[in-house]
């Protein structure tokens, strides 16, 4: 049994999955077993679990590109402009207060927003790999600037749309289960059969060790740097549409703002090294669902939104010293030492 145990333990994801049920067992005893509780309306599954998941969904999302990037020992943290924008363009598209000869149309709508991510993406590739500057102010740029871009998109006005087509990306139900679980399955399980089944995920991690003895390897550096970044601005358009069709409007202001930081904060709980090397996209995953999961927390037990912040910078606390080398060895001569007191009594 010790041994399976320690066998399970060496996953990646085998700690982010035992505080993601863990937390489901603390609100599950202090709900009286509410918290699990699931109703059935019209052929549709309504509960907290399931607004987890759906309200997750975008930051699953976000996670998993950011892994990606983490994995290199880089960071994107113009996600929530990217997000901005993507919603910004779709919404005006479908409002026809941009590209009017398009006649509203929602699919061409989300393939221009996505479309849009991509060009983001790139931008702040060939900013990394190309330019050579460094992530965190390469995208920095994008940070900045990607919500006045947005703003100049829709004018600088909040854009209301009323299409149930475009809705139906947030709001829509599959075989009674929310839509953006299904865009969640999606597009994660094609990143992890790419990543699995593909040389991508070892050459990824090779980057993330070391760059140069990666050239030195035969590895196109460059491409894979521009290629993730890439990636990583799809997903974040596609988070865009999704959060931008729950409200039913583009708000520039307010669409993906500091998601970024909860973005980061989910892949270190995945366990994914920040400084790069190695990273497990469904561990981010399911760091996704631990931050969602506390705020779904904070406001079950009516709890004041504000300490929201609050568990998070405990957590990041936390992270910072699992990862810290001179933290882990202080630990271990400490217990050395209650063991040597304890023989020695």
């Amino acid at each position: 049994m010790k041994t399976k145990l320690a066998k399970l333990s060496g996953y990646q994801a085998f700690w982010p999955v035992v505080i993601f049920l863990t937390i489901i067992l603390f609100n599950t005893i202090m709900t009286g077993g509410e918290f699990l509780s699931i109703t059935i309306v019209d052929g549709h599954f309504y509960g907290r679990i399931i607004d987890i998941f759906r309200n997750g969904g975008k930051l699953m999302i976000l996670a998993a590109g950011m892994t990606m990037v983490l994995a290199t020992g880089g960071t994107d943290i113009s996600v929530g402009s990217v997000m901005a924008i993507s919603g910004a363009i779709a919404c005006s598209i479908i409002k026809g207060v941009l590209l009017p000869g398009l006649n509203g149309n929602v699919a061409a709508a989300i393939i221009l927003a996505i479309i849009a991510g991509i060009i983001c993406g790139l931008w702040n590739g060939l900013l990394v790999s190309q330019i050579k500057i460094q992530p965190i102010v390469a995208t920095m740029i994008l940070l900045v600037a990607g919500r006045g871009i947005a703003q100049l998109i829709t004018n600088g006005k909040i854009v209301t749309i009323n299409s149930d087509a475009y809705y139906f990306i947030n709001g829509g139900y599959i075989l009674g289960l929310p839509f953006p679980l299904y865009i969640v399955l999606f597009l994660v399980g094609m990143l992890l059969i790419f990543v699995n089944r593909t040389a991508f995920g070892l050459f990824l991690e090779s980057i993330g060790c070391n760059p140069l003895a990666s050239k030195f390897a035969g590895i196109k550096v460059n491409l894979y740097l521009l290629a993730i970044y890439t990636i990583s601005g799809a997903f974040a358009a596609v988070a865009g549409l999704i959060e931008s069709a729950g409200i039913k409007g583009a708000d520039c202001n307010n669409a993906g703002l500091n998601i970024e930081l909860d973005a980061i904060l989910a892949v270190a709980i995945g366990g994914t090294n920040l400084m790069g090397g190695r990273f497990s996209i469904f561990a981010s995953v399911i760091g996704a669902l631990i931050v969602q999961s506390i705020t779904t927390t904070v406001l079950a037990l009516g709890v004041p939104a504000a300490y929201i912040r609050v568990l998070k910078a405990l957590l990041i606390i936390i992270i910072c010293l699992a990862q810290s080398n001179r933290f882990k060895l202080s630990f271990k001569k400490a217990k050395v030492a209650e063991k040597k007191e304890a023989v020695v009594l």
